[in-house]
């Protein structure tokens, strides 16, 4: 069995998995927070060096260019992987074919280009374990999360977003998580982050900033999160509605195939009564947070 490294974890340390805009990290920079953003489009790569320049040539910021991908494809000694780069939304690149797959069926195909292949536990391994690791790269999530087998620190705090397409998946999620000593858990609706998150002041997280979220921001994390941790058990009640939001009205929802007269109104009854249920947009899209378990006793005392 191999030895988990013992890379040292830094409190001062968030990892951006999937840059995109630069919308996180720079929330992340401005609260003091050092920054490892992760990007493989370089377009976008492109515009953040020129939107956080700053922190760029502070040092405080910095870009890693290209893909995560599965070992496998580190262990083949493929430096290269085909990235499925979305014209119509940035926000859909993908490593994943079935991922790219989905979009051209939603009528959003993609262009393939190749970069590079990062090996996400040596990257880990140069610059630390994180406080905090945001991460949202369509469809390859969990191999970042099943890369932390390979250290003895874990970040106090990670979000994913969660898995769209079954509930058994994100209970995979919610498993995987718990094997990694992850005890707690929120469901965070990501649509309405814009209207509904301010920073608090006192932070508590880093340092205060009079942060605006921009739309397809994951917003606030850790500590500045409302204290609603859940357990497994709750979390996935949770769960089973969302997920009923998702199959009625999701992308593939079931009464969007409805076309009798009437139908329009019939889908906006069942989304306003979830909605009473959810308390959130229906479908909407979610992250999950969850929260070292070494960390819940720290924090309640904190309170």
């Amino acid at each position: 069995m191999e030895v988990p490294h013992s890379t040292p974890k830094h409190n001062d340390l968030v990892y951006d998995v999937g840059m995109h805009k630069g919308e996180d990290s720079e929330f992340y920079l401005r609260k003091g927070f050092r920054v490892v953003a992760f990007e493989a489009n370089l377009e976008l790569i492109i515009a953040c060096q020129e939107r956080l320049k700053e922190f760029l040539d502070s040092g405080q910021l910095t870009i890693v260019e290209g893909a995560i991908v599965d070992p496998g494809v580190i262990a083949a000694g493929l430096r290269t992987v085909r990235f499925y780069q979305n014209p119509q939304s940035s926000v859909w690149g993908t490593v994943s074919a079935e991922w790219a797959e989905r979009n051209a069926r939603l009528g959003m195909p993609s262009t393939v280009t190749e970069v590079a292949a990062i090996d996400f536990v040596e990257v880990m391994r140069k610059y630390g374990v994180p406080y905090y690791m945001k991460i949202d790269i369509e469809g390859c999530d969990t191999v970042c999360i099943n890369a932390l087998r390979s250290f003895q620190e874990r970040p106090t705090y990670i979000s994913i977003e969660s898995d769209k397409t079954s509930l058994e998946n994100a209970e995979r999620e919610i498993d995987l998580f718990l094997e990694l000593g992850y005890g707690s858990f929120q469901a965070v609706e990501q649509s309405q982050i814009p209207k509904a998150q301010l920073p608090p002041e006192p932070a508590k997280e880093g340092g205060y900033t009079a942060h605006r979220f921009e739309k397809g921001s994951s917003g606030l994390f850790g500590l500045e999160l409302k204290p609603q941790w859940k357990s497994k058990r709750e979390v996935m009640r949770q769960y089973r509605l969302i997920y009923l939001g998702y199959y009625l009205l999701g992308d593939y929802g079931l009464l969007g195939r409805w076309r009798f007269p009437g139908a329009r109104q019939a889908r906006g009854l069942v989304r306003r009564a979830l909605g009473l249920l959810t308390h959130a947009t229906v479908p909407g899209w979610y992250d999950t947070h969850a929260r070292l378990s070494e960390a819940e006793n720290s924090t309640a005392h904190a309170r």
